[in-house]
C-alpha cells in the first residue's frame, strides 16, 4: 500500500492500515512530515506557521486527542477569541507538527520524495498500481491513498484519467478510461491562498490574551502569539493573511510583499520590534468547496482520494478523512 501526502490524513490512514497489518509506505515530497501542521524556528523562537489550532466535535477525533492529552502531546490554548464559547481550542504542547510526528513514529515515511505520476499497471503484474517518482524509481502497490490537495492528486492521476485525450481537458463525470471513473466537481475545487509573516520580536507584542485574534483587520484572518501560545520560549508572532490580500499579492516580488506585511503587522507588535522575518506562502491552503463525505473511492476500491477537502476544511476533516480511508481498504 502507498500512501502521496504525509500530512494528518496521510499519517493517520497510515497508523491505522499498520495497525491493520498491512504493509504501508508514505511519500512525500516535504522535508519532514506534517504538511499544514508545520510548524518552524526562527533563531530561539519556535513558530506554528500552518494550522494554528484545532478544535473537536466527533468522537473519532476526540479518542485521538484524549490519548494525546494523556501523554502531553496536546494542551487547551484557550476556550475562545474574544468572548469564549466553551469549545477547547487544543494546539501541539511542542508545536502543530509535533503531532504529525507523533503520528508517524513506527511509520515508513520517505521525505523529500517527489512522486512523478500513479499508472496502472500491466496486466498480470504482480501489483495493480505502479508509484513512479521523479527519478524514474517505482513504488508498486495494490492501492493508493493520495491525500495531497486535489489539484495536485489528480495532477498525478492524469495518465489513469484522460488515457490518450489532451490532458488540458478536464475529465467529466462518466470517463472510462483505464477503468477510473472521478466526478469533475472533484477535479475543479479551488483553494484559497494563504501568505503568511513569521516574526520573531525583541519584547512582548501589543495582543491581548489569550494571543490569538480571527480576523482582526483588512489584511489578516489570523494572528497567533506564539509565546502566549505556550510554544515559544521567546516572543514570536504569525502573521496569516486572508484569501482575498493573498490571492491579490502571490504574483508580487516577494520583498514587496513582505515590506507591505511588516507594514500591516507593525500596529500589533506595540513597542516590540521585528528581530528576524520570513515569508511563507500556502497555495492551497483552504478548499472554498467541501465533499460532503470524508473519501472518495474508484469502483474497485484501489484508489482512494482523502485529505481536508472532504467533509471538512478543519484539522479534524483531515484527521477523520484519513480514518475513512484506511476503512474503505481494510472493507
Amino acid at each position: 500500500m502507498v500512501i502521496i501526502g504525509a500530512g494528518l490524513a496521510g499519517l493517520v490512514a497510515g497508523r491505522e492500515l499498520a495497525a491493520a497489518g498491512v504493509d504501508v509506505t508514505l511519500i512525500d515530497k516535504g522535508r519532514s512530515v506534517g504538511g499544514r501542521l508545520a510548524t518552524r524556528r526562527i533563531g530561539n523562537a519556535r513558530l506554528d506557521h500552518g494550522a494554528q489550532f484545532f478544535t473537536v466535535r466527533t468522537p473519532a477525533f476526540q479518542a485521538r486527542v484524549d490519548d494525546w492529552l494523556d501523554r502531553g502531546v496536546v494542551r487547551v490554548w484557550t476556550r475562545g477569541f474574544g468572548d469564549e464559547d466553551g469549545h477547547p481550542r487544543y494546539v501541539g504542547t511542542d508545536g502543530m507538527n509535533s503531532l504529525a510526528k507523533d503520528l508517524a513514529s513506527e511509520l515508513h515515511v520517505e521525505t523529500s520524495t517527489m512522486v512523478f505520476a500513479v499508472r496502472p499497471n500491466e496486466a498480470g503484474a504482480a501489483h495493480r498500481w505502479r508509484v513512479v517518482i521523479d527519478d524514474d524509481t517505482v513504488r508498486e502497490a495494490d492501492a493508493v491513498v493520495l491525500t495531497a490537495p486535489l489539484p495536485q492528486s489528480f495532477a498525478l492521476l492524469i495518465d489513469t484519467v484522460l488515457g490518450e485525450r489532451d490532458a488540458h481537458d478536464a475529465p467529466t463525470d462518466g470517463d472510462t478510461d483505464h477503468g477510473v471513473e472521478f466526478p469533475e466537481r472533484l477535479f475543479r475545487t479551488e483553494y484559497d491562498r494563504t501568505i503568511g509573516l513569521l516574526c520573531a520580536v525583541d519584547g512582548p507584542t501589543a495582543i491581548s490574551s489569550p494571543g490569538g485574534l480571527q480576523d482582526p483587520d483588512d489584511v489578516f484572518s489570523f494572528i497567533g502569539d506564539n509565546a502566549a501560545k505556550g510554544i515559544s520560549g521567546a516572543p514570536a508572532v504569525t502573521f496569516h493573511a486572508g484569501p482575498t490580500w493573498s490571492e491579490d499579492r502571490w504574483d508580487d516580488d516577494p520583498d514587496e510583499v513582505l515590506a507591505d506585511l511588516i507594514d500591516a503587522a507593525t500596529p500589533w507588535l506595540g513597542d516590540a520590534s521585528i528581530v528576524e522575518s520570513q515569508l511563507k506562502k500556502w497555495r492551497f491552503a483552504t478548499p472554498r468547496t467541501v465533499w460532503p463525505d470524508p473519501c472518495w473511492v474508484t469502483a474497485d476500491s484501489t484508489i482512494v482520494l482523502a485529505g481536508d477537502a472532504f467533509a471538512g476544511p478543519r484539522v479534524e476533516a483531515a484527521h477523520n478523512s484519513g480514518l475513512a480511508a484506511a476503512h474503505a481498504l481494510l472493507g
